[in-house]
């Protein structure tokens, strides 16, 4: 029987989440995780196979921050561990844990200790609405970095091509990182999708995958 992984880039799809489906709520621990299980169908549907063909969802994360530090500006200490975000995403892993057919992939969330510019503050910096005398804590976030998540996505990509526990791979993702691994999968025969949940990608990145098919809503 054809089979069909799908494989979840977390911090990915939570950033497009909130864009896709800006009427759901984004908070929400449960209805997040379900509709990564309703995706995975939808997509099933997209290709005309049952329920059963599903092999598995694999869902790729950080645990959060628990660690505390100084604000850069107000010099205020602030616990990560008890920030709304961080109790938000130890929900989601719970709530995708008790998800049939889901298997939760957790990286390591490296931290430096320090701060830097927000992306839109540094650009106010830039066009003048913002300047230096006037940046806040609330301007800066921690210099933070997910290790271990694109690694444990090539090594999944390989174990199901090698072992032939599927012949179709679909990954929802949005950077070019996964050329390698979908390169050795198509070169096993394997067919490999790309969702990136209507996002546009670089040209040159069709030659190295199957399809390009988002099953959420598109955002408009």
């Amino acid at each position: 029987m054809n089979r069909t992984a799908i494989l979840v880039d977390g911090a990915f799809f939570l950033a497009r989440y909130r864009k896709v489906y800006g009427e759901r709520d984004a908070g929400d621990a449960r209805a997040v995780a379900k509709t990564v299980f309703g995706m995975a169908l939808e997509h099933l549907k997209a290709v005309d196979r049952p329920r059963e063909q599903l092999y598995r969802i694999f869902f790729y994360d950080c645990p959060p921050l628990e660690k505390s530090f100084a604000k850069p500006i107000s010099g205020d200490s602030i616990d990560f561990g008890r920030t709304g975000a961080a109790a938000f995403r130890r929900e989601l892993h719970d709530q995708l844990r008790r998800q049939r057919k889901m298997a939760l992939r957790l990286g390591r969330l490296a931290e430096r200790g320090e701060w830097q510019l927000k992306r839109n503050a540094y650009q106010q910096l830039r066009d003048g609405s913002l300047h230096w005398d006037d940046l806040g804590d609330e301007h800066f976030e921690p210099d933070m970095r997910q290790t271990q998540v694109d690694m444990k996505i090539g090594i999944d990509i390989a174990a199901l091509t090698y072992k032939k526990l599927v012949d179709q791979i679909i990954l929802v993702a949005g950077d070019a990182d996964f050329i390698p691994a979908a390169k050795l999968a198509r070169y096993e025969g394997i067919d490999f999708i790309l969702d990136p949940m209507w996002q546009g990608i670089a040209p040159d990145l069709h030659e190295h995958i199957d399809g390009l098919q988002s099953v959420c809503p598109r955002p408009f």
